[in-house]
């Protein structure tokens, strides 16, 4: 048998009901039940007993069943009562069973349903709860398994005042049809619970080598788009292998690449950056590989390059787009033979570096063009690394700016909040700049804010508020998108994060909330943080 695995253990669903003699009396009602207890089913995106109570409530407001009860078997294989309808605690902690025990455990165990026209005359039947007298009833009792993927996986049962042949045959449909909607739920929700553990457990798994194994510096953020780069950081940090870092201005390359160096046997060498855009062209070779004396105009002594610096450790080109061909020409030999000669010597000087290079540029394009050598770029990007935009990282914001408004407020005696309305307008700017821009921004809102402690809109760039007016959906899909994702930030933000509420004003299931917000890259718990003012 294969069993149901939900997140704390696994389980059997039994569905215990009792029903009276009052039927329901037309198809249409029927089909109003079957309705509604799906509908109520599909609500159960974690735990399924969260929704039983409900659906016990519509199954005896339809059929008049006076008793009702579900059963779970937990790990230890004991069966016992999840929820109830018509019985007081002191009944639901009677309903506990081992599994082949009594008429439920019997077609749990076996699969196969039973009929007992009269509960009094029947040894298997246990009474259990006592909430039935036996010897003054006259109780028929049926019993009908779920079925998931040819699994028997629990079962259905209910009883009912004593009736005809016809009538507990017509029961005995209803009841398969409920147990059908039943494996259905349970099918889903094992699923979601099956992929929210995978879930779970790559994030353990993920955090483990970043916890142990990696330093993170200053890195701030959660979002799957980082974690997917940090991912890639851990793999490729205890290689030699030759990386580059490829992203717009301000996404962290650099940031990128101390990790990097960081997190390799390298860790403890040095590691030298160089800034190729920033240096002048005439002294970009020697910068990399150092000048003997009067080598040229000014060279008054000999001087190593950095190549020589970084020996042992890692070597970080930035913005290597701009280096001129004749520097890359001697880039590419030193990466492929590991020598080179300083400006002005003779002397072949041997090195051992390991390599890590950043560009905003798009090589491919410029080697295209003859603008970069197309050798020289299969040799850099051994190990592409391709940095989100923050604009791609819209779950990351928040955290970011409260990161940077505690940095920037540390001499302060109190700490700086950000309201929720400032908050809305960083998560609407598309941050041309990047990281970088927002640490700036932020850096003056702590100074304007003053000793109110609380960063308003106000607080922020007038421009930036302007933008974000402006922005118009072109598309109906996209006006409907950004109207939702507003309605769904709006409702957690009042909430506190609280998504089973913000779901009720939404006129949402949680489910459906859910699924919204992972559309939409939100995380409740941001605005739990948030919840201030």
């Amino acid at each position: 048998m294969r069993p149901l695995t939900p997140a704390r253990g696994r389980v059997f669903l039994v569905i215990k009901l009792t029903i009276k003699s009052a039927q329901i009396k037309d198809r249409a009602s029927e089909l109003r039940l079957l309705f509604e207890v799906s509908q109520a089913l599909n609500g159960a995106t974690t735990e399924l007993s969260d929704h039983l109570e409900e659906t016990l409530a519509l199954i005896a407001r339809y059929t008049g069943m006076m008793r009702g009860a579900f059963y779970l078997i937990n790990p230890d294989g004991e069966i016992v009562m999840e929820a109830a309808y018509g019985l007081n605690p002191t009944e639901r902690r009677r309903g506990r069973y081992k599994r082949g025990e009594g008429v439920i455990g019997r077609v749990t165990a076996t699969g196969q349903a039973m009929v007992v026209p009269n509960v009094s005359q029947e040894p298997l039947f246990l009474n259990r709860t006592r909430a039935r007298d036996l010897k003054k009833e006259d109780v028929a009792f049926i019993c009908v398994p779920i079925i998931l993927e040819g699994q028997t996986i629990g079962a259905i049962s209910a009883d009912r005042l004593f009736a005809d042949t016809d009538r507990m045959d017509e029961d005995m449909r209803l009841l398969t049809v409920l147990a059908t909607l039943i494996s259905r739920a349970v099918g889903v929700r094992r699923d979601f619970s099956s992929r929210h553990e995978a879930m779970i457990e790559e994030n353990r798994r993920l955090q483990a080598i970043l916890n142990q194994n990696f330093k993170f510096g200053q890195l701030v953020g959660h979002s799957k788009a980082l974690r997917n780069i940090l991912e890639e950081v851990a793999q490729v940090a205890a290689t030699n292998t030759t990386v580059l870092i490829r992203g717009e201005s301000g996404t962290g390359k650099e940031m990128i690449a101390g990790l990097i160096h960081a997190n390799s046997l390298r860790a403890g060498q040095p590691f030298i950056k160089v800034n190729c855009a920033a240096l002048p062209e005439g002294l970009v070779e020697s910068e990399l590989f150092g000048h003997e004396r009067g080598a040229f105009t000014g060279a008054v002594s000999g001087r190593k390059g950095r190549f020589e610096m970084a020996h042992g450790g890692t070597l970080f080109l930035d913005e290597v787009g701009d280096m001129s061909l004749a520097t890359q020409a001697k880039l590419l030999r030193v990466i492929q033979e590991k020598e080179f000669e300083r400006l002005g010597g003779g002397q072949t000087l041997k090195v051992d570096v390991r390599l890590v290079a950043a560009t905003n540029r798009e090589l491919e394009k410029m080697a295209e063009e003859g603008r970069f050598r197309m050798d020289l770029y299969y040799r850099l990007s051994v190990f592409p690394l391709s940095l989100p935009p923050l604009r791609k990282r819209v779950e990351d914001i928040m955290e970011l700016a409260e990161n940077f408004a505690a940095k920037f407020s540390a001499d302060q005696e109190n700490p700086i909040h950000i309201s929720n309305e400032a908050y809305s307008l960083l998560r609407a700017y598309e941050w041309p700049g990047n990281i970088r821009e927002l640490e700036n921004i932020i850096e003056r809102a702590v100074v304007l804010c003053g000793p109110e402690g609380v960063i308003e809109a106000r607080h922020l760039p007038a421009w930036l508020q302007n933008q974000s007016l402006k922005k118009e959906p072109k598309t109906l899909e996209e006006a409907v998108s950004s109207l939702e994702r507003r309605l769904i930030i709006e409702a957690l933000e009042d909430t506190g994060g609280h998504v089973t509420q913000a779901a009720s004003r939404l006129g949402l299931t949680e489910r459906k909330m859910s699924l919204r917000m992972e559309k939409y890259n939100i995380d409740y718990r941001h605005f739990r943080s948030s919840f201030k003012n």
